[in-house]
């Protein structure tokens, strides 16, 4: 990075300024001149300097608390005293007070154009050491919260079963297949699985399956070369050819195509493969990591996954359950995303309000692990005054819990009765006013004395 060298001279006579001036720009510096302490502090507040040549007696301030001020203000701007008062005292006070040198008037051209280099360096390498502070700080903020990211918190003892066999099984090159609902955390188990592994110096390589047309999915997994169909105008790997002495996680296994899953057993049990439009046998070495949201039963009676590929897969097979089954997951994932998310935006960690951890506990977490992070997200975005109130939640965790979810509840359990469904018809209008009585009443065509009759007489309490 190339040295600034802008000088600003602070004196109150005249002369003084313009031979300083006119020395220092034959030089190569940039300068500029104030006459007095307010004009110097202007000209530093518009444009910093990198040097303040600085004499002791202006007319509107004493020089020493000038030089106070400045190295308080701008700590990296390097000052030298030059002036005709040059006492031992007012020496050593200069330096106390942080001045790097002090030289008295007259003084030698070339003593000070020295004593300015110098400056100048010391001021350059103090830039330079507060970058790399910052870049520093920078990297151990990243690694930290990569580092958290294979860090579990599992706290319910099913998660800890999962991770005591992760634990016994990562070292190992056996194929997981990590089953559950969207949300769960599949990749974080993952990624956990791949940190633990030997194979864990190079990145996973992850293939969404439900990402891709089906069109393109084999081109993604397979590779290929130029020209090998319209569009490939480069030649392009593929990530089996990625994972390479890694781990290929493919998430969402049961949406490949099902003439894609023999091409891919084939590779599993060969450990070669064929780039799309080459001739060339290419040898894979790569663990496999499958994950898939469908019930496998589902999912082979649907001929959505094919059962040699199911079987080949299935070394270990992981389950990780809902969050609803695991609430004692959820306070140590709190914890988590609030330090994340805090890091992340530059904030101090917020805390949760013991009515904000109420509401965290009781609701039912449809979207489970994903949502949570989501919710604490945005609770840490909002949060004022370092605490997170039920205010900074998402909405759907301050409806009351009656209402909450409840289209999905009609979904799952459906309607048997005209009563259930006037009932399940007060909730929805109900959810949709976020319980206002008054505004439910109105949005159903009915007083609100009516409403409190039937909300009686279906128990719905709120």
């Amino acid at each position: 990075m190339k040295q600034s060298r802008r000088i600003l001279i602070i004196d109150d006579e005249r002369p003084i300024l313009l031979t300083l001036e006119a020395l220092l720009s034959r030089h190569g510096f940039e300068t500029e001149t104030a006459a007095t302490a307010a004009a110097g502090l202007k000209a530093l507040k518009n444009k910093a300097a990198s040097l303040v040549l600085l004499d002791l007696q202006l007319p509107d301030a004493e020089g020493l608390q000038m030089l106070e001020q400045i190295k308080t203000e701008r700590p990296e701007t390097q000052v030298i005293i030059l002036t005709a008062h040059d006492t031992l005292n007012n020496a050593i006070e200069s330096i106390k007070r942080g001045a790097y040198h002090f030289i008295s008037k007259p003084y030698a051209p070339e003593e000070l154009l020295s004593l300015v280099e110098k400056a100048l360096e010391k001021q350059s390498l103090l830039h330079e050491t507060q970058k790399l502070r910052e870049k520093t700080e920078e990297l151990e903020k990243r690694l930290e919260i990569a580092e958290m990211r294979f860090t579990p918190v599992f706290k319910s003892k099913a998660m800890q079963e999962i991770e005591e066999l992760i634990n016994a099984m990562a070292p190992s090159e056996a194929n997981v297949l990590i089953t559950g609902e969207s949300g769960v955390g599949k990749e974080v188990i993952a990624n956990l699985i791949h940190h633990r592994s030997r194979r864990s110096e190079r990145p996973m390589v992850k293939l969404n399956c439900a990402a891709f047309p089906q069109t393109m999915i084999e081109g993604e997994l397979f590779g290929y070369v130029k020209g090998a169909f319209t569009g490939a105008m480069n030649d392009f790997p593929g990530m089996i050819a990625e994972a390479d002495g890694s781990t290929l996680f493919l998430d969402e296994i049961s949406d490949m195509p099902i003439d894609l899953q023999t091409r891919f057993l084939r590779v599993l049990q060969e450990r070669e493969f064929r780039p799309l439009g080459s001739t060339r046998v290419l040898k894979a070495n790569f663990r496999v990591i499958a994950a898939t949201n469908r019930p496998i039963p589902q999912a082979l009676a649907e001929n959505r996954l094919r059962s040699d590929l199911y079987y080949r897969l299935n070394t270990f097979q992981i389950e990780v359950p809902p969050l609803r089954e695991r609430k004692q997951d959820i306070p140590p994932l709190v914890t988590f995303f609030v330090k994340q998310f805090a890091q992340q935006l530059g904030k101090s960690e917020p805390e949760i309000s013991p009515e904000a951890f109420q509401k965290l506990r009781d609701y039912s977490w449809p979207g489970n692990v994903r949502e949570l992070q989501n919710a604490m997200e945005y609770a840490v975005v909002l949060a004022r005054q370092d605490t997170v109130g039920v205010k900074e939640l998402p909405g759907e965790l301050q409806l009351p819990a009656a209402l909450q979810q409840i289209e999905r509840s009609v979904v799952s359990q459906g309607v048997q009765s005209l009563d259930e469904m006037e009932r399940v018809t007060i909730l929805q209008a109900l959810a949709q006013c976020h319980g206002n009585k008054k505004k439910a009443a109105e949005l159903l065509g009915i007083q609100r004395p009516t409403l409190y009759n039937k909300l009686k007489r279906y128990a719905i309490e709120l």
